[in-house]
């Protein structure tokens, strides 16, 4: 293959020292990724270059390692200019040489203390506390941000955390966060600590350092409705229409049953045993948990699920429009129709008869 690109007397002067057997396949490589002859030369040029390089010094291709291409490049500069083709080639040449067989893959590095501490505490909020990928992804970056701006690239002496690290960090995110932002940082640090004092690393329990975060006053609903009020808001959604079934189909789930938002996106048609009279739930980090199907709530459903099949067969329960616009876009993609609603519909509907929102979403578990 190196003939596509030179003529055979310099392809023979290319074959020459240890990487000569695999420079044929690596310009079949190139001619795969679509090189020209123009683009393709220097990098098999910069290819023999190296090759002849090892000869010299008689380190066979097996051995070639990261280090002898540092060397190579930075003697090579010496001589030639930079170019920015060199890095990339050689990068690629290493790959090749690894899926060949001719080096062996390189080993991992090992892992940090920050690491290590890392992948405990991720083990311990999804044995224990069953939080969700989405929801460990922010808890660990927040945990691995703490260490990283106390210790830097020092050693991670854990004993030697203090109140006065815990107030700084917190402090230090009031600038870049909202109030809602520096409350959840606080939260998941409180949380990291407990853990830690638990593991035993801590001596003294710092949770109780981290400072209470003063939120801005609620432009939300209140936490609790009245009956009349959910009575009111039920009676608003059109009975006759497709959508006004929907939406009183999800806002029944929701005030009835005490669900969270995203229990009811997960909900389908498999999850609802008419029979038993029972609904399937999944819930955060992958709970799972059988519901009673009140009379009212099942109703409502098989009301919506025959006006829906005049519409289109769908497997997924179309309620995107109500839970925001994630929900909106998810619904889109299932080409069911996802009109808008009134603000706070969702949030002000989880809970009923009184219930606030922290309590509606257990009360029937």
């Amino acid at each position: 293959m190196i003939e596509h690109y030179y003529l055979q007397g310099r392809c023979r002067s290319l074959r020459h020292g240890p990487l000569g057997p695999s420079l044929d396949g690596f310009a079949g490589l190139l001619f795969g990724l679509g090189f020209t002859k123009s683009s393709g030369q220097p990098r098999l040029r910069i290819v023999g270059d190296l090759s002849e390089w090892l000869g010299h010094r008689q380190i066979k291709a097996k051995d070639l390692k990261e280090q002898h291409v540092a060397d190579f490049l930075k003697a090579r500069r010496k001589k030639i200019r930079r170019c920015s083709f060199e890095a990339p080639a050689i990068t690629l040449l290493l790959k090749h040489l690894r899926q060949t067989g001719v080096i062996p893959q390189p080993l991992p590095p090992p892992d940090s203390a920050l690491d290590l501490i890392q992948r405990d505490y991720a083990q311990f909020l999804i044995r224990e506390r069953g939080l969700a990928q989405i929801t460990l992804r922010g808890y660990l970056s927040i945990a691995r941000r703490f260490l990283s701006e106390r210790f830097g690239a020092g050693k991670i002496l854990l004993n030697q955390l203090s109140f006065q690290d815990v107030v700084r960090f917190i402090l230090g995110h009031t600038v870049t966060r909202t109030p809602g932002g520096v409350q959840l940082v606080a939260t998941i640090l409180r949380s990291f600590l407990g853990f830690l004092y638990q593991r035993g690393h801590l001596a003294t329990n710092l949770a109780g350092a981290v400072p209470p975060v003063a939120g801005r006053h609620s432009t939300e609903p209140p936490p609790t409705l009245a009956p009349g009020e959910i009575k009111r808001l039920l009676r608003r959604c059109d009975r006759y229409s497709y959508t006004g079934k929907r939406n009183y189909a999800v806002l029944l789930l929701l005030a009835r049953l005490g669900l969270r938002a995203c229990e009811v996106v997960r909900l389908t048609l498999d999850d609802i045993n008419w029979e038993a009279g029972e609904l399937l739930i999944r819930g955060k980090g992958g709970r799972e948990d059988r519901l009673p199907l009140p009379q009212d709530v099942g109703e409502a459903l098989a009301d919506y699920l025959q006006k829906r099949s005049c519409v289109r067969q769908v497997q997924q329960i179309d309620h995107g429009s109500l839970l925001g616009k994630s929900r909106r876009r998810r619904a889109a993609s299932l080409k069911l129709a996802a009109p808008p609603v009134e603000c706070h519909a969702a949030i002000a509907i989880v809970v009923f008869m009184g219930l606030s929102c922290s309590r509606s979403s257990s009360a029937f578990k």
